[in-house]
């Protein structure tokens, strides 16, 4: 073989291995975001669970606050029901967030229920699922932010038109007011 042959044999395997590469890489952050996606399932799963336990707990105390309740019974509901489209996901959860914020102010309100061993091993619990829920977030959104950075990069652009590798939706808060400073007065 002369030497133009083995430049262009080797230009070529050098391509393909890239290409092999650039492919596999696409495949694994798909793969991780959809883990991620997965352990922000879990971690709602969860909440989903714990929630109704409050509800009923704070029933006992607050009968008058029986609007708020229902509040919360219906945005879990719509959480739960909402399907796997980040964006509608990502609505229902701010809302049921928002919610179980109220729920927890309320409960202020009534000092036998702040004292209650069942309300604070809830409230702990809740507290505690609220903040794996916050970092499941930011996991999906670091595996989605990679994923789409390499599928709007040259030259792995081009191998993602190839295969129809499609950019992924980031979980966002949807609430200007949760996005601003919180006030704190005295």
């Amino acid at each position: 073989m002369d030497t133009l042959t083995l430049v262009i044999l080797g230009l070529v395997a050098i391509i393909v291995i890239y290409f092999i590469a650039a492919y596999n890489g696409f495949i694994a952050l798909i793969n991780r975001s959809k883990e991620a996606w997965s352990d922000i399932d879990v971690q709602l799963k969860r909440r989903y669970d714990l929630v109704p336990n409050l509800v009923e707990t704070v029933k006992g105390y607050a009968t008058h606050e029986r609007e708020l309740l229902e509040k919360v019974a219906e945005a879990r509901s719509r959480a739960m029901q909402a399907g796997n489209n980040v964006k509608e996901k990502s609505e229902a959860e701010n809302v049921l967030s928002g919610t179980l914020k109220s729920l927890f102010a309320v409960s202020e309100n009534y000092p036998d229920l702040k004292a209650s061993t069942n309300f604070l091993e809830l409230q702990r619990e809740l507290t505690d699922t609220e903040d794996k829920i916050q970092a499941a977030r930011r996991f999906y959104n670091g595996n989605v932010r990679d994923l789409n950075i390499k599928i709007e990069s040259f030259p792995s652009n081009i191998l993602a038109s190839i295969f129809s590798f499609k950019k992924m939706d980031l979980f966002e808060i949807e609430n200007k007011e949760e996005r601003e400073a919180v006030q704190v007065k005295f």
